[in-house]
């Protein structure tokens, strides 16, 4: 079953159920309050006859007395207490009351009795008779016409109930349509999408700000969101194809060449050789990096420890140093202590150091300091620098500043991005300052665990 008509069939049934106990509850309260005021005017008509009849005393007939307070639809008669009636009057076309069961109460009763189908109203009170015998004074009154007025009421509700089944089908078609008619579009538009794989938006209401409006909304969101993430994907598999043919590429013609030239020339054989595994090296350094920029945030594996900023920058130095035969001047300005990821706070300065290594032949200064409250850890090279144009585009992913820059630097444009991502992911911000042909400052900004 649809949701429209899923809608549509719990609102009618709610509706309807709710407008048939609304009339039921009012055709009883107003039976109720026709009835009880039926029986409170039977009641006066009673007690104005006692007080009649007593206070006539034996003056009169007592049949013309009782004919004189018999209600206009009923019977007066008086009741002795074995239950015999010794005076009964009845109006004209009331004779089937002769044959009411006659009861006596013994003290002053007001019901409403069915009888023959039809409600009578019923009220006894006690009157001191002729004799002197404590007797009963029925006054019983056919409400034939109230009962009328109450089928009349019933057949009225009964219609407007089904009156009102008209408008309830109307509005919840209506309601079912404008609750439905986003989700419509969303369905239209993923089935658009499915067929033509374009990214497309639902237009929405510029007026309404409602739980539908943010629910199209959101799926506009999750269509641009799914679209550039498609894009960022799309580029990433192209580039590290890219990246990857081209040391296959070296490896498969060495390897081609050695088959048929490398057992007669060992200077051959050498160079295929040593070709084929720096080009393996280089491929295996590619694929560590894209597995890593492959993770998600949230996949990041973070191991806390207090570390010694200046000791371990200190450290790395002493690498670089000795990998590079590079001079590296180190000033430490400050000793400070941070709470973090020790490998991943040393991944990001190498990456940031071997950068500098690359792009710059003169001395290398790193600094340690503090500003603005805040730890900083600077690698300043006097290198070629970074155009102004490209700064903002460098910790993208296989971005390189030039694009026809030969692979003697090892460099994927890969390197900033994960720096830039485990930066993220520890809680440290990376920044890059530079002018072209005169060098680059990158920097490492964290908050500070103790200062001393």
């Amino acid at each position: 079953m649809k949701l429209r008509t899923k809608i549509n069939l719990y609102t009618a049934v709610m509706f309807i159920c709710l407008l048939i106990l609304i009339n039921i509850a009012s055709y009883f309260t107003f039976s109720s309050i026709m009835l009880n005021s039926e029986l409170d005017r039977t009641k006066a008509e009673a007690e104005r006859a006692l007080y009649g009849i007593t206070k006539a005393g034996t003056e009169i007939p007592v049949q013309d007395l009782l004919r004189t307070y018999v209600p206009i639809n009923g019977m007066l008669q008086v009741v002795r207490s074995d239950g015999s009636v010794t005076a009964q009057i009845l109006v004209p076309g009331q004779q089937k009351l002769r044959d009411f069961p006659t009861t006596y109460h013994q003290t002053q009763q007001q019901e409403i009795v069915d009888y023959n189908g039809t409600p009578h109203a019923l009220v006894t009170v006690p009157i001191i008779w002729v004799d002197g015998e404590v007797a009963e004074l029925q006054v019983i009154e056919n409400l034939s016409s109230t009962n009328e007025n109450l089928r009349i009421l019933q057949i009225v509700l009964l219609a407007v109930t089904l009156i009102a089944m008209i408008p309830v089908f109307v509005s919840t078609k209506l309601v079912s349509n404008l609750i439905t008619q986003p989700i419509t579009s969303m369905i239209r538009t993923m089935r658009a999408i499915r067929k033509s794989g374009e990214y497309k938006r639902i237009e929405l209401p510029k007026q309404t700000k409602d739980e539908l409006y943010e629910m199209g909304q959101t799926f506009n969101e999750m269509m641009e969101l799914l679209q550039v993430n498609y894009e960022k994907q799309e580029s990433f598999v192209s580039n590290a194809s890219h990246e990857l043919k081209t040391p296959l590429t070296v490896i498969d013609s060495y390897a081609s060449l050695l088959k048929r030239r490398g057992q007669n020339d060992f200077a051959l054989f050498n160079e295929a050789v040593e070709a084929i595994q720096s080009e393996a090296v280089r491929m295996r350094e590619l694929t560590q990096q894209l597995l890593l920029l492959a993770k998600h945030d949230e996949q990041w594996k973070i191991n806390k420890q207090t570390v010694n900023v200046p000791q371990l920058v200190e450290e790395s130095i002493r690498s670089f140093q000795e990998g590079y035969q590079r001079d590296i001047a180190l000033v430490v300005e400050n000793q400070m202590l941070l709470t973090t990821d020790r490998q991943k706070l040393k991944q990001i300065f190498y990456i940031l150091m071997d950068n500098a290594l690359k792009y710059s032949q003169a001395p290398v200064t790193v600094v340690v300091d503090t500003e603005r409250k805040k730890g900083v850890i600077k690698i300043i090279d006097q290198g070629i620098g970074i155009p102004e144009k490209d700064l903002a585009k460098v910790f993208e992913r296989f971005y390189r500043v030039d694009k026809a820059r030969t692979r003697s630097t090892g460099g994927y444009g890969l390197g900033l991005s994960l720096a830039k991502e485990l930066a993220d992911a520890i809680g440290v911000e990376i920044s890059l300052d530079s002018v072209e042909g005169k060098g680059t400052t990158a920097e490492i900004h964290f908050f500070l665990e103790e200062s001393h």
